[in-house]
């Protein structure tokens, strides 16, 4: 994956979308830190895919009732305006 400065993925925008669609995604940069990436909506999808949603592994776990250990209660707020 190409490193490449914000000033000029912005300059080149289409040939940077171009080059992710062909696989070859960007690593945008800003004052040399690592700010986002560029990737093709195809490999977007694929990788939301691969890896599964906290929610869907909340609601799939094998656990049972007893498997985890008694959680004490919440404490109470102590500011009665909450």
């Amino acid at each position: 994956m190409n490193e490449i400065q914000l000033k000029d993925a912005k300059a080149k925008l289409s040939a940077v979308i171009d080059e992710a669609m062909n696989g070859n995604g960007a690593i945008i940069t800003r004052h040399g830190r690592k700010e986002a990436v560029v990737i093709s909506f195809q490999e977007f999808e694929r990788l939301s895919r691969a890896v599964p949603s906290f929610a869907w592994l909340l609601t799939h776990s094998p656990l049972e009732e007893g498997d985890l250990p008694e959680r004490k209660p919440a404490r109470a707020l102590r500011d009665p305006q909450f």
